[in-house]
């Protein structure tokens, strides 16, 4: 059995915190608010899995009142996504994604992006798109108030063929 799933996340800017995405830590004035590391383009990626398992959303998962879950790393909840993935007998085809953001330039940190991801949810990098663009000044994103981001992906039950 084939499935899809989409996700999209929305995080805001904010001063004294860095900027993770996918995992990396890139250089900006500001960082993302968030109860975890708020790295928007795993929250997309995980949802887009989670969803394509017709499973519930990452807030179920990682509450966002939950203290245990307070700066959590968001490459514990893409394994956490592979882990249930693994349980249902699903295996990641492919990822697809976009950044959408005014700045910072993502596009120089996408292969450290896709190692790291690619490593928590058990797939090459090769899997793994990531694209980005603007909002072309327009919107929320436009006026520098955040980063938003689109994944969809591809799952197949294992054994069977694609």
């Amino acid at each position: 059995m084939i499935r899809t799933g989409i996700g999209y996340d929305v995080h805001q800017f904010i001063e004294g915190r860095p900027c993770i995405l996918g995992g990396v830590e890139i250089p900006h004035t500001h960082g993302l608010l968030g109860h975890s590391d708020a790295d928007v383009l795993s929250h997309a990626i995980a949802d887009a899995i989670l969803g394509a398992l017709g499973l519930p959303d990452i807030g179920h998962y990682f509450p966002p009142g939950d203290p245990s879950c307070k700066d959590i790393c968001s490459l514990k909840i893409l394994e956490k996504c592979a882990a249930l993935c693994a349980e249902s007998d699903y295996i990641i085809s492919n990822i697809d994604s976009s950044l959408v953001a005014e700045a910072p330039k993502v596009l120089p940190h996408a292969a450290a992006m896709k190692l790291n991801m690619a490593k928590a949810l058990g797939i090459t990098p090769g899997q793994i798109g990531i694209k980005a663009t603007t909002n072309e000044t327009m919107g929320f994103v436009g006026r520098h108030e955040g980063i938003a981001a689109l994944a969809s992906t591809l799952i197949y039950k294992k054994g069977t063929l694609l």
